[in-house]
């Protein structure tokens, strides 16, 4: 049996339980001084303050310091060939995405750039990319496919992240997302690809295994709500639990077809209407914001804070891809969310933890600090909650710990 007590916890900062907060709920945690944890077999066996019970096990002084549950990333796009920077020079000259999509940028040169790497260099190159997250203090991730568009390459991204979910310590929750974008050879055949995504690519994703959840981006030039209710639904039939990139440039839709739907989250919500607020607030979607993409693009910010006066729980992620947010790290994702959401500390550690755990189905084994779950930790180089959001720029983790074995630091 391997055994670890952290003992000395200055600050011990968590939400509670196994469902997404909402509302002022998202701002309640359980804070405790002079703490400990005591960890077995990768699981939290107990917790609580002053003396810690006596173990044969290993021990680990957390001098003092904040300590939290792991970060969890619920919305990256980790698998890709290539990068984008010389679409900088266009961002910087304000060139809108839709028109970068349209001369054949954005996704479709990295779906050209992914369908020339292998799988062991897709393997590769994300294994280093979760390496970093890993060091930044996220312990659990979401990765989507959507840069193959085509059957076989999008079950190669898919197979990639089954990869790293088996030998990568961190856990990879997979997101089948064909319906990032219509191929260029589909352009004039919508229907075309359609019926592609909802008869041949969703049933092999099924068949194999694949993902858990299936995307659609539903946005102006690319779906149109009906047509992503209609993948969506599709996935659903196979057993894939619906998400939706919705909001993002233009309202067309899509976070009243979250609500409408029950999905599990709608994703970015950069415009999100006050009707769409209310559809995610009645069907239960977690809304998965994604500050960094905002920063990234000088775009305006979602409204985090009317989504939870109105009761829609919250998540925050990085967004992590080659074009929009070439960012893997979730302080910087807080430090964002507090300055420009306006969220309160304690509702950001929430949103990167119990809410985000909750947005990729993962509530019950990670996102807190509670008895059963798995052994997911940072010990911060911070007093206090209030230091890690405060402080910017600048890597505050002091120790990473993963199903109750270190992993950094």
């Amino acid at each position: 049996m391997s055994s670890l007590l952290i003992h000395n916890i200055g600050v011990l900062a968590t939400p509670e339980g196994v469902e997404a907060r909402r509302g002022e709920a998202q701002g309640k945690l359980r804070v405790l001084e002079k703490a400990w944890i005591y960890t077995e077999n990768g699981e939290i066996i107990s917790y609580g303050t002053g003396n810690p019970p006596v173990t044969f096990g290993e021990k680990l002084d957390a001098g003092g310091r904040l300590v939290t549950p792991g970060l969890v990333d619920a919305h990256t796009h980790l698998i890709f060939g290539g990068w984008r920077q010389n679409e900088l020079a266009m961002k910087i000259r304000n060139v809108p995405y839709l028109d970068i999509l349209a001369a054949g940028g954005g996704i479709l040169s990295t779906v050209k750039a992914t369908h020339a790497a292998t799988e062991d260099e897709l393997t590769a190159k994300a294994s280093a990319a979760l390496d970093e997250m890993l060091v930044f203090g996220t312990t659990t991730c979401e990765a989507k496919s959507g840069y193959g568009l085509c059957p076989d390459e999008e079950l190669k991204q898919l197979r990639v992240i089954r990869r790293l979910n088996k030998e990568h310590p961190m856990d990879v929750a997979a997101t089948f997302m064909g319906a990032h974008a219509l191929p260029p050879a589909y352009k004039e055949n919508r229907e075309g690809y359609l019926r592609l995504l909802c008869e041949e690519m969703i049933p092999a994703v099924a068949k194999e295994q694949l993902a858990s959840f299936c995307d659609v981006f539903c946005e102006t030039g690319v779906f149109t709500a009906e047509e992503s209710r209609r993948i969506l639904e599709c996935g659903r039939e196979y057993g894939l639990i619906p998400k939706i990139h919705a909001d993002e440039i233009d309202p067309i839709g899509g976070s009243q077809l979250a609500g409408e739907i029950g999905a599990i989250s709608a994703e970015h919500l950069i415009v999100c209407p006050e009707d769409g607020i209310d559809s995610m607030a009645r069907g239960g979607t977690i809304a998965c914001l994604l500050p960094a993409t905002s920063f990234y693009l000088n775009s305006t910010y979602a409204p985090a804070r009317r989504m939870i006066e109105k009761g829609v729980p919250v998540a925050l992620a990085s967004d992590y891809n080659p074009g929009s947010c070439p960012c893997l790290n979730l302080q910087l994702v807080m430090n964002i969310a507090c300055l420009k959401y306006r969220l309160t500390p304690e509702e950001v550690l929430t949103g990167v933890t119990l809410n985000a755990a909750a947005a990729i189905g993962m509530a019950d084994k990670v996102g807190s600090i509670d008895r059963a779950k798995q052994a997911d930790l940072v010990i911060w180089d911070a007093p206090d909650l209030n230091y890690l959001c405060y402080r910017l720029g600048s890597n505050l983790v002091h120790t990473v710990i993963k199903k109750g074995e270190i992993k950094h630091g």
